[in-house]
């Protein structure tokens, strides 16, 4: 007579119930049931070995795979205060879950199935005796023995007991009754079934063997116990990893993670339905501390419990001293639907011994209670005497795993996570958001690695380091806190890594009191205030990040800080790039500084940072500002392309800029002003829309060795009181004068090559002062040296040669001293002196020059033929009364005998100027030039432009 299965069950009991039919039925079919082949007979009966309480399958070897040997126990269970206790299992053959080969149809005989009848037991002959004999089609099965019940041994057995054989009931066509069943209804069946029922189904046939082995009837089995839409892959202690199923080596990944998890114990809550787990023998618990207690209690036992979806208040902390894993068990959202939640005390604290202890995927928070002792001793308005947590790893040897979890804390006067007293956890993929203090706290020389985690809207920083811990963070999300990012302070130290750090309210990053981390590869924007601040003697290394787009400076550094900062890019801040004040310090190194709205690099109040190797260009002000005395050594930058002064030195600065390349600007390369002082050395200046140098207001500069060239409004301005030294440099091919000196200022000019300029070498004018010494000036478009308008400079030992013009010019009541000058192979003559100049002059050379005026006076040619727009020979300067000439026309001399004979001239004096009459400004048009020119043309010597660059 055969067993109806139920094909389903409204409760857990008639579920329970159900299955417990179905495993009698099926082990009454293989008891009756027999395989053979040509050559041998085997029974299902196998010797039984020693397994630990629960094992469901065999024991891996060192290898990690099977053994050959089954497993078998007898089996009972008990419920104690709320525990489910199993001491052992059925048999289990080994080749069920790894088997050697498969079995072949030409190799398995067609089964049999026989009744089950009673064996009456002959105490005299200790034998049973068969029933009945094999019909003609079952002769070439075997017999399949049954052992009496209470049988110590399968030897005593064997001794106890005689066979008794029936052939089982068949169909008029021969057939039985569960091969005529459809699959549909097996499957259905065998998802009823536990596993080791399903194990022990696996050795009846081939059927039993592909129905036993279905990936659905697994699937089922698998979500029933652990709930997980995903299989979970967990090859060796503390590592799990969900994995879907097409990316398992194994044909059936749902068996396979069974395997894996089997002797893990779970915990439900205990209002939960438990049925389901007791009848499978599962140990089975509603509290974790009683969870961890049993694994205490049993040390051989597999340390892996199951925390299954629900809300857990533990009644203290829970201690975890031993490598014990807690993993959370769900069908979906895993993280949000298991819940650890303390109230009086830390929620959870990882000790000494933890080593190896893994929590992953679930919540663990702390909620204070309104009077708990979570402010103990804490008046109103008073800090706490202790601090609660919801996570706490302390003591050194504790080393957990946290992975996947949501770390979360409501007090006021804790953070969410604490790590302390060298302390080294695994955090991996983990969130601590929305805590009302710090998110995590890392100190007393604690360490530990942060992976892929999230950290935001934190009440206060983000992350705490110090008192030399040294975490390392790795692609981490720290945004949107309250306060700032990330906090190191008191000697504290840290490695972040591919973190993106960003909105902020205070700064990204700040480093404090000897702080010195290490922040590589970050994405460090958008915060409210500034990027990274570091002050009070804080130091650190940050290298290749992205720093932008913050409120205020990308980096601040006050306070005799002194970090490095190394290829980073830092960019479209708000304000400036990087801002050293307050005796800061640093090594500012390689880092791409652009489009910032203030300086690209700021200096002052004594700071004294190394700027070396940085490219600073685009920004929307200066690229590098120096003011109130601030220091520092600039070396080997480029600077290009802002739209203000290049670099500016001001306020009692004194810099140090060497080597450094600074081009194409919109206004001036270096500019120092307001007794902007230092050294400018071996510096490549050029292609400036103004001055490539300008000085003023008392500026006092050295400036050596350099290139200055190509600037639109001159070399070197020097004004407004400027003074200065510039010695050794090669200043050449500027759109107008190589050196400016006018309205008061006294530069010395000592060893310079000025050159090629498209106006003059060095233009003097408005009271200007100063010493030129052996100087070298040549080739220059205009005059070598002019010097106009009370202008009283020196000239001593310098050489001016094959300018295009006069060497030298003095004219509109100026004077000079002029001593020991060599002057040669001038176009326009040596020395040109205008009426009522008399410089003091010792020991000039004047000589191989072309007087190429005297000549054109003397073959009678306009003077313009020889001058055009762009030069001013000096020599008589006449007007005529009848033509109406004013004091800004003048008329050579070859034009007044010829083309104006006759009318009523006078001598105004001898001074530079080109011919009006030759250039064709006046009404008459002049006999001398056969080229008619534009009138209303008025040519004169273009006025240098200082910067626009505010002055503060």
């Amino acid at each position: 007579m055969w067993i109806i299965f139920p094909f389903s069950a409204a409760t857990s009991h008639q579920r329970v119930l159900a299955t417990n039919r179905t495993k009698a039925s099926l082990r009454s079919y293989s008891a009756s049931c027999t395989v053979t082949d040509s050559s041998s007979t085997t029974t299902t009966s196998s010797a039984a070995e020693d397994v630990l309480p629960g094992q469901l399958f065999p024991m891996a070897d060192e290898s990690g795979e099977p053994g050959s040997s089954t497993a078998a126990a007898s089996s009972s269970t008990s419920n104690v205060g709320g525990v489910i206790e199993t001491s052992s299992v059925d048999v289990v053959p080994v080749d069920v879950f790894y088997p050697s080969v498969s079995q072949s149809s030409a190799t398995v005989s067609r089964y049999s199935l026989r009744k089950r009848r009673s064996c009456s037991t002959q105490k005299e002959e200790e034998a049973c005796s068969p029933i009945s004999g094999a019909t003609a089609d079952e002769t070439t099965q075997p017999t399949l023995k049954r052992f009496k019940t209470d049988s110590i041994s399968p030897g005593e057995a064997r001794k106890d007991c005689a066979v008794e054989e029936e052939p089982c009931e068949l169909t008029s066509d021969g057939v039985d009754h569960i091969s005529r069943m459809p699959e549909e209804i097996l499957m259905k069946i065998f998802k009823y079934l536990h596993q080791k029922d399903l194990i022990n189904s696996i050795s009846v046939n081939n059927r039993f063997y592909r129905l036993a082995n279905s990936i659905n009837v697994w699937k089922t089995l698998y979500q029933d116990i652990f709930g997980y839409r995903v299989p979970l892959y967990h090859p060796t202690h503390g590592k799990f990893e969900f994995r879907e199923p097409n990316k398992w080596r194994d044909e059936n990944p749902w068996k396979e993670s069974f395997r894996q998890l089997r002797n893990g114990v779970h915990v439900r809550p205990r209002n939960s339905d438990m049925e389901d787990l007791r009848s499978r023998e599962i140990m089975v618990f509603d509290r974790i501390e009683l969870a961890l207690s049993f694994l205490e209690a049993n040390p051989n036992h597999e340390k892996l419990i199951f925390l299954h979806a629900g809300v857990y208040h533990p009644t203290d902390t829970l201690t975890i001293s031993s490598p014990v894993q807690i993993i959370g068990a769900a069908s979906s959202d895993i993280t949000q639907s298991v819940i650890i939640e303390g109230s009086r005390n830390t929620t959870i604290a990882f000790t000494e011994g933890s080593a190896g202890a893994y929590v992953g995927h679930m919540s663990i928070r702390f909620r204070p209670e309104r009077n708990g002792p979570s402010i103990l001793g804490a008046q109103p308005h008073q800090p706490p005497q202790q601090h609660f947590y919801a996570l706490l790893v302390t003591d050194e040897g504790a080393a957990p795993m946290i992975e996947r979890c949501d770390v979360n804390s409501k007090s006021s006067f804790g953070a969410a996570m604490c790590v302390k007293k060298s302390a080294e956890p695994k955090v991996r993929y983990c969130t601590v958001v929305d805590c009302e203090n710090v998110g995590i706290y890392i100190t007393d020389h604690a360490a530990g690695h942060y992976d892929n985690c999230e950290i935001a809207r934190n009440n206060l920083a983000g992350v705490w380091v110090k008192n030399h811990a040294n975490p390392s963070f790795r692609k981490c999300h720290i945004h949107s806190g309250r306060d700032v990012g990330v906090f190191t302070f008191e000697h504290g130290q840290g490695y972040f890594e591919k973190c993106n750090i960003h909105s902020n309210r205070i700064s990204g990053i700040e480093v404090k009191n000897s702080a010195n981390p290490t922040v590589i590869r970050c994405e460090v924007h958008h915060g409210q205030t500034g990027g990274i601040y570091v002050h009070e003697k804080g130091r650190g290394q940050f290298m290749e990040n992205r720093i932008y787009a913050n409120s205020f400076a990308g980096i601040w550094i006050t306070s005799q800080s002194d970090p490095t900062i190394r290829k980073n890019e830092i960019f479209t801040g708000q304000q400036g790039g990087v801002y050293i004040f307050g005796e800061g310090r640093g090594l500012i190194e390689q880092n791409n500084i652009y489009g910032n709205a203030l300086a690209g690099i700021q200096i002052r109040s004594q700071s004294d940072p190394i700027v070396r190797l940085n490219k600073i260009h685009d920004g929307l002000h200066g690229g590098i500002y120096v003011h109130e005395k601030g220091k520092g050594l600039i070396e080997e930058n480029e600077v290009y392309g802002n739209t203000l002064a290049g670099i500016w030195v001001t306020t009692g600065s004194s810099p140090i800029l060497r080597k450094n390349r600074i081009h194409s600007g919109k206004q001036v390369g270096v500019y120092f002003y307001d007794n902007g002082h230092g050294l400018l050395e071996e510096n490549d200046i050029f292609n400036h829309l103004y001055s490539g140098v300008q000085i003023r207001t008392g500026s006092n500069p050295k400036i050596t060795r350099n290139k200055i060239w190509g600037g639109q409004n001159g070399g070197v301005l020097v004004y407004n009181g400027g003074r200065g030294c510039l010695e050794d440099n090669e200043i050449f091919d500027n759109a107008m004068a190589g050196v400016w000196i006018k309205t008061d200022s006294e530069p010395i000019l000592r060893r310079n090559k000025i050159y090629d300029g498209r106006d003059g070498g060095v233009c003097i004018f408005n009271k200007g002062r100063g010493v030129l010494e052996d100087n070298e000036i040549f080739r220059n478009a205009q005059a070598g040296v002019l010097i106009s308008t009370e202008s009283n400079p020196t000239l001593r030992r310098n050489r001016i040669f094959e300018g295009k013009a006069a060497g030298i010019e003095i004219t509109n009541s100026a004077t000079a001293t002029l001593e020991e000058n060599h002057l040669f192979q001038n176009k326009f003559g040596g020395l040109c002196l205008a009426t009522g100049v008399h410089p003091v002059q010792r020991n000039n050379k004047i000589y191989d020059n072309y007087d190429t005026v005297q000549k054109a006076v003397k073959s009678g040619q306009c003077l313009f033929k020889i001058s055009s727009c762009t030069s001013f020979p000096m020599h008589e300067f006449y007007r005529c009364a009848t033509c109406n000439t004013t004091e800004r026309n003048a008329i050579c001399i070859n034009c007044i005998k010829t083309c104006h004979r006759g009318h009523t001239v006078e001598l105004v004096r001898y001074d530079r100027f080109f011919c009006d009459c030759g250039a064709g400004t006046l009404e008459k048009q002049c006999r001398l030039q056969t080229e008619v020119r534009d009138n209303d043309t008025v040519y004169d010597s273009a006025t240098p432009t200082s910067t626009e660059t505010p002055v503060d």
